[in-house]
């Protein structure tokens, strides 16, 4: 592995921690202090929808580039290969230029602070990135470094989708927000909680959705209109073996669940 500063210089670096969980890694590089130019992390918690926003990078093999937007909205979730398809929650979305090369650069304040650092693009699309924010670099950052993992991600073991009204109309429910479990996963936090999945298909607007599931509503008395919220609410707030509230419509009834969370299978 190989890493090449703005002036040219190139030196051997080594991996020495990771969590695919978050699209993050820790790099030793082998090159003088002299070479180093350190940005500033601060909080992300800080941020708004309408921020503006730099992102530096090399893209499509452009080294040194750098373009502007702002922060489109946040608490975004998104699936991704390397993750093992599970979700990378509460990330930050935003319109700025982002392309193959721009992954792993500092997505940056007009204060010239880190607050994120860009990861994905939706294919075929204009103006839709992606960046993890700062509060997951700093949670992490510690045990990257000393342990090489990052192993306090929660895991629930439930897929999905999000209420619509014409969903809830279909299955003749008030509730038009909402997370409806279509799976549970065997002998995870959600199936030693009793919580339920999908039984039946229905055809909704042309697609087939499986209904029947519980529909979650809210986590510790939050509301979640989505499974953004869902997921970003689990990744931002909670560890494993936190025992959480999630609030479930069920057979017409609203009902308060106790969950004690698990750990996210660890990836080698």
């Amino acid at each position: 592995m190989v890493v090449t500063f703005s002036n040219g210089n190139g030196y051997e670096a080594a991996l020495i921690g990771s969590d695919a969980y978050a699209d993050l890694a820790i790099l030793d590089v082998d090159a003088p202090l002299s070479e180093f130019q350190s940005l500033e992390i601060v909080s992300s918690s800080n941020l708004n929808v309408g921020d503006p926003v730099i992102a530096i990078g090399t893209p499509l093999g452009l080294d040194s580039t750098m373009t502007t937007g702002i922060v489109s909205q946040l608490g975004r979730t998104i699936d991704e290969s390397l993750a093992g398809n599970f979700p990378i929650a509460n990330i930050i979305q935003t319109n700025v230029a982002i392309n193959p090369g721009n992954s792993g650069g500092p997505l940056l304040n007009y204060n010239g602070e880190v607050i994120g650092i860009t990861t994905a693009i939706i294919e075929d699309s204009e103006g839709i990135g992606f960046a993890i924010p700062s509060e997951m670099i700093l949670k992490e950052i510690e045990s990257l470094i000393v342990t090489g993992c990052f192993l306090d991600h929660s895991w629930l073991g439930i897929s999905g989708v999000d209420m619509t009204y014409a969903i809830a109309d279909a299955i003749d429910v008030e509730v038009t927000y909402g997370w409806m479990i279509t799976y549970v996963s065997g002998n995870s936090a959600a199936s030693n909680a009793g919580l339920l999945g999908g039984y039946q298909q229905k055809v909704i607007i042309g697609e087939y959705v499986l209904v029947g599931g519980d529909i979650i509503i809210a986590v510790d008395g939050n509301r979640i209109i989505n499974g953004d919220d869902l997921m970003s609410y689990l990744e931002a707030e909670t560890v494993p073996g936190q025992t959480i509230t999630i609030t479930i419509i069920r057979d017409d009834e609203q009902l308060n669940v106790p969950v004690e969370l698990g750990q996210r299978p660890v990836m080698n």
